[in-house]
C-alpha cells in the first residue's frame, strides 16, 4: 500500500508538469461536454432551408408553402423556376431539400385526379433528412386533405363527420423516456461519454508508454519493488480521480443542471460513472500489454474508440446489424455504456435488468491481468524506438 501510495505521489508529480495531462484530462473534455450540449440546447434542428419549385402558382399551393414555412423544423428561404436549379442548389448546400409542385395541380385537385408532388431531401445528413422528410410528406397530406374538407362541406356532411372521414383512426403518441423528443438527450449523453473514454484510453497507454520513452520504466517498477500490479494501479489512481470527478461532473451537468430525463435516480448513474472509467483505463493498459509500443497502443486506442460510436446503437439498432459486427459490438465499453444507461437511467429499470453489460464492464476491468507480466517484461527489457 505505501509503494503504491509513493508511486501515485509520483503519478501527480507527472501529470503537473506535463500539458498534454492537463488539456487531455480536463480542458479537452469541458470544451466536448459545453460544445455538444450547447450545440444541440434547441432539442432539436430548427428552421432548416427548404426550397420551393411551385409551378402552378395558385392560390391552393401557395397556402401549400405557407403551412411547409409554419413548420418548427422548416424554413423556405427560395423560390426556383425548375427542379434542376434546386437540386443545384442541394449540393451546393444551400438547401437541405425542395417541394415541387407541377403545373395543373390545383385544378387535379379539385377533380380528384390525384396529382403528383415530389420533394426531395438530402438524406447525407441523417436528423436533418429524416425531419424534413416528415414535414414535407405532412404538408403534402395536408394538401389533399384540405379539398377533401371543402368538398365533404359542400355536399353538407358535418365538421364531426369530415372528421371521422378524414382520420379515421386517431392516433394518441406517447414517447417513452424522451417525451420531447429532445435529440440533445439522445445525442450528447452518447458523444460525450465516448469522447470521454477515448481521452481515457489515450491517457492510459501515453502514461505507461512514456515511461519507456523518457527511460523512467526501471526507476518505476523500483518504486514498486517489482510488482507489476502495484507500479499500474498506483499509476491509474491520480488518473482515475481525475476522470471519476470529470464523468461525475457531465452527470451532474447534464442531469443536474440541464434536468435530462434520468428516472432511474442516482445509484445507476454513480455505478456507471465508476464501470465506465475503470473499464477504459483497463482497455488502454490492455492494449500497452497486448503491443507494448507507445505509437501502436495509441493508435489501436484510437481506432477502438472512433468505432465504438458507431457501435454503440445509438444511431442505428444493433439488433438490425450483420451479425458478426452485432456479435464484436460486445467488444466495445462504449456499446455497454450505452446500453445500461438507456436501460437504467433513461428508462428506470433497476441495475439487474442490464446485468450483461454489468458483467461486461466488469470483465473489461480484469482484462489487463492478462497482459501485466508483458508490460513488466517490456519495461525491463525494451528499448524505446522512436
Amino acid at each position: 500500500m505505501i509503494s503504491m501510495l509513493r508511486i501515485a505521489l509520483r503519478e501527480c508529480g507527472i501529470l503537473t508538469k506535463n500539458p498534454i495531462y492537463f488539456f487531455c484530462m480536463i480542458v479537452f473534455p469541458l470544451l466536448v461536454m459545453f460544445f455538444f450540449t450547447s450545440m444541440m440546447n434547441e432539442g432539436q434542428p430548427l428552421e432548416m432551408p427548404v426550397g420551393i419549385v411551385d409551378n402552378d402558382n395558385s392560390a391552393m399551393t401557395r397556402s401549400i408553402v405557407r403551412r411547409l414555412d409554419a413548420f418548427q423544423t422548416s424554413r423556405v428561404v427560395g423560390h426556383f423556376p425548375n427542379v434542376a436549379e434546386a437540386r443545384n442548389a442541394i449540393q451546393r448546400g444551400e438547401i437541405y431539400a425542395f417541394l415541387y409542385i407541377p403545373e395543373g395541380t390545383t385544378d387535379a385537385l379539385l377533380s380528384s385526379r390525384q396529382p403528383k408532388i415530389s420533394f426531395y431531401y438530402t438524406n447525407t445528413m441523417l436528423a436533418a433528412g429524416a425531419l424534413l422528410f416528415r414535414d414535407l410528406k405532412t404538408v403534402s397530406t395536408l394538401a389533399s386533405a384540405a379539398v377533401g374538407q371543402a368538398t365533404l362541406s359542400a355536399k353538407g356532411f358535418s365538421a364531426e363527420q369530415i372528421r371521422f372521414f378524414l382520420q379515421p383512426t386517431t392516433i394518441d403518441l406517447h414517447p417513452i423516456g424522451n417525451p420531447l423528443i429532445n435529440y440533445n438527450v439522445y445525442l450528447s449523453t452518447l458523444f460525450i461519454p465516448g469522447c470521454l473514454m477515448l481521452f481515457i484510453f489515450l491517457i492510459t497507454a501515453y502514461s505507461i508508454g512514456t515511461e519507456l520513452k523518457f527511460n523512467r520504466a526501471k526507476e518505476w517498477l523500483a518504486m514498486a519493488q517489482g510488482n507489476i500490479h502495484v507500479a499500474v494501479l498506483g499509476k491509474l489512481l491520480p488518473q482515475f480521480l481525475v476522470f471519476f470527478s470529470m464523468m461525475l461532473l457531465f452527470m451532474w451537468y447534464v442531469f443536474g443542471h440541464l434536468r435530462f430525463p434520468h428516472p432511474g435516480g442516482l445509484a445507476p448513474i454513480i455505478v456507471l460513472a465508476v464501470l465506465s472509467v475503470m473499464a477504459a483505463q483497463a482497455f488502454g493498459v490492455f492494449a500497452f500489454g497486448l503491443m507494448p509500443s507507445l505509437r501502436m497502443s495509441m493508435s489501436v486506442c484510437s481506432l477502438w474508440a472512433v468505432l465504438s460510436f458507431s457501435v454503440a446503437g445509438s444511431a442505428f439498432p444493433v439488433a438490425a446489424m450483420d451479425g458478426p459486427i452485432e456479435a464484436l459490438s460486445w467488444l466495445f465499453p462504449l456499446r455497454h455504456y450505452f446500453m445500461i444507461y438507456q436501460t437504467c437511467i433513461l428508462n428506470g429499470y433497476p441495475l439487474s435488468e442490464a446485468w450483461p453489460h454489468l458483467l461486461a464492464l466488469t470483465a473489461f476491468i480484469v482484462l489487463p491481468l492478462f497482459v501485466l507480466r508483458n508490460i513488466r517484461r517490456a519495461m525491463l527489457e525494451f528499448v524505446y524506438i522512436p
